[in-house]
């Protein structure tokens, strides 16, 4: 998403989406073979051009294997497979060079309703790569939007799959177009009784339309997120976290140099107080 709620927005959602995805099964995407989610990823990796694309979206599953879960509505596949097998490279090398093992990876492309045919294997000599394919086409999008929205309109919670569904809903089968149904399907989230959910599904519209939604739209649910209760908790959680690692880093400064300068110009340089860095000092000397 590129202009955000502010400008750490995107790590704003990524708290709110983690929270979202935290041990759910992906029946809904038909995938019953697969271990629940452990965990949101961040899809941040070196080796990336200011050109380049990232992953859609990476989850730590159960297994500790990695999802790397794509939403796609063309049927460019050889390209989008070579796309995967980059991402592939990026997150194998990452943690092979952090943790010296290699992680198996699973690879999911979520086709919207424009796609209708499945395409599951690349192969080039030996190199090969497979994925499963879920084929929104194959749901009917305002059948479940009429009865979700009918739970919401009784004030009736959302079942976890539900929620998920709901998230979805603009990329599947529909008799409105794309645009249309994300803004209906946003419109409704609007009126989910529970903020956390109401944030938690609007976060991932967002999220599995990025590729799609028009762009003053979702900049203006941007903003209309900015005064959702649980959205302030989390800027307001996310800079006490922000501000407790800044101390921390300066406190390590601070340390580093304790045995070159006085307790006063460490003051002065890290902008600690005086007994800040005496209390240091003091831990230092045990």
């Amino acid at each position: 998403m590129a202009h955000g709620i502010s400008y750490h927005a995107k790590d704003i959602l990524f708290k709110s989406l983690s929270e979202l995805y935290r041990n759910q099964a992906l029946d809904v995407y038909g995938l019953h073979d697969l271990p629940k989610i452990k965990a949101l990823l961040p899809n941040e990796f070196p080796a990336v051009r200011a050109d380049e694309k990232r992953s859609d979206t990476l989850f730590l599953l159960e297994d500790d294997s990695i999802l790397l879960l794509e939403y796609e509505s063309n049927e460019r596949f050889i390209d989008n497979h070579l796309k995967y097998l980059d991402y592939a490279y990026r997150i194998l090398y990452t943690y092979y060079k952090q943790e010296k093992q290699l992680r198996h990876i699973r690879i999911v492309v979520i086709y919207t309703s424009d796609v209708t045919r499945k395409y599951e294997q690349f192969y080039a000599g030996d190199v090969f790569l497979s994925s499963k394919a879920v084929l929104l086409s194959e749901y009917n999008g305002d059948a479940i939007f009429a009865t979700i929205e009918e739970k919401i309109c009784n004030n009736e919670p959302l079942t976890a799959e539900e929620t998920m569904k709901l998230i979805l809903v603009p990329l599947m089968h529909s008799r409105f177009d794309r645009q249309m149904m994300i803004e209906k399907t946003i419109e409704l989230a609007k009126n989910i009784h529970n903020e956390q959910t109401q944030l938690h599904v609007i976060a991932g519209i967002l999220t599995a339309t990025d590729k799609f939604i028009d762009e003053q739209y979702a900049q203006k649910i941007k903003e209309w997120m900015k005064m959702n209760k649980v959205m302030r908790l989390l800027v307001e959680e996310f800079e006490q976290e922000k501000e407790k690692e800044v101390h921390e880093k300066t406190l390590e400064i601070a340390k580093n140099l304790l045995d070159v300068l006085p307790i006063h110009e460490i003051a002065k340089r890290t902008g600690l107080t005086i007994s800040e860095v005496a209390d240091l000092a003091k831990k230092m000397e045990k």
